[in-house]
């Protein structure tokens, strides 16, 4: 073999070596980012993880030691409700007002419930066994986000309430169609124009990221897993209240047969506002975490559109919000409460 052709192999060799470590450069860039097992996080297939040591509790919203107790008001209110009282002949026992309630809770796509006056206590409660109940009253809610109470829902309420009455050997009083339907109308326009739900988009600048990756910086912010997969919630300081915030990725991804090697590019955050306490400071935990993870994530805060989400466009909606809080609370909608609950959902 010539001199010639030894050098012509050898350089060949040089570039097929080349060209080898430059794939496998650009496979390990391309692959998504995975946690970091030193600082003491294990991320699941789902994305959640079970097991965290380093982790980074959120600022309380509210001072832990006067939190707010939990409301303990009637199910059943005027304001959202459309109630029609069961006059009884006598006191009913609560296993007989649960015998005969229908065995389903709603009438389309509105909640249907049952209220009994306790006779010990003289308070408006959920019949229960063991329980004696000198009167009844039965609603149906007048709007939430399916739309308002219409006239065909109405009349199935109106043929549940008396299949029930009946049962029961009460009379119902029903209050006036007409009006009601004009109420549940009137109420569903103004939770139309009240009813914010807002969602920042983070979205990788270099490198897509694992399940894992995402679970992990999501814990050190007070995350925990949520019901499905892909989803993590920030919970809330009050117990029994909804989550403050919710980070969702692609389901998919974290149920691969391979989570390490599902790649995800984008994450969203978002706040049901009339679901969560003013006293939350919600918007300011969403805020300030959405900055937390773009900065430790290598990520762009965005809006649904692919656009760059400004400061002054968080001071506009932080104002904005505001004013919302002050009108829920006018009419007696306060967010957070189980009348907003029940009517924003």
């Amino acid at each position: 073999m010539s001199n010639l052709q030894i050098g012509l192999a050898v350089v060949g060799g040089i570039v097929l070596a080349a060209v080898v470590a430059h794939g496998a450069w650009v496979t390990r860039k391309n692959l998504p980012r995975q946690a970091d097992a030193d600082v003491g996080i294990e991320a699941d297939a789902s994305g959640a993880p079970p097991h965290e040591i380093d982790r980074i509790e959120p600022a309380l919203a509210v001072d832990p030691f006067h939190i707010p107790p939990p409301e303990k008001k009637p199910v059943l209110d005027a304001l959202i409700d459309v109630i029609a009282p069961l006059n009884l002949d006598a006191p009913v026992s609560g296993d007989a007002a649960l015998l005969a309630a229908p065995l389903t809770r709603r009438v389309g796509s509105k909640p249907f419930a049952i209220e009994g006056l306790n006779a010990a206590s003289q308070r408006w409660e959920a019949p229960l066994p063991g329980q004696r109940y000198d009167a009844l009253q039965v609603g149906m809610q007048l709007a939430n986000r399916s739309g308002a109470l219409n006239d065909i829902e109405f009349s199935e309420f109106v043929i549940k309430v008396q299949a029930y009455a009946d049962a029961l050997g009460a009379n119902p009083e029903f209050p006036e169609m007409r009006e009601e339907v004009a109420r549940a109308r009137e109420l569903d326009a103004f939770a139309g124009e009240h009813d914010a739900q807002l969602g920042f988009t983070l979205r990788a600048v270099h490198s897509a990221w694992s399940p894992g990756y995402v679970a992990q910086h999501a814990a050190r912010c007070g995350f925990v897993p949520g019901a499905f997969a892909g989803r993590l919630v920030l919970p809330s300081s009050m117990p029994g209240m909804p989550p403050v915030l919710v980070l969702g990725f692609e389901p998919l991804a974290a149920m691969a047969e391979d989570p390490a090697q599902s790649a995800i590019r984008e994450i969203t955050l978002s706040l049901d506002v009339p679901q969560v306490d003013r006293s939350e400071r919600p918007f300011v935990q969403m805020r300030e975490t959405a900055a937390a993870l773009a900065l430790a994530m290598e990520a762009l805060v965005t809006d649904d559109n692919g656009a760059a989400l400004s400061t002054d466009s968080m001071d506009r909606i932080g104002s904005e919000l505001e004013t919302l809080y002050d009108t829920l609370d006018s009419r007696d909608l306060s967010a957070g409460s189980a009348l907003a609950r029940r009517l924003f959902s």
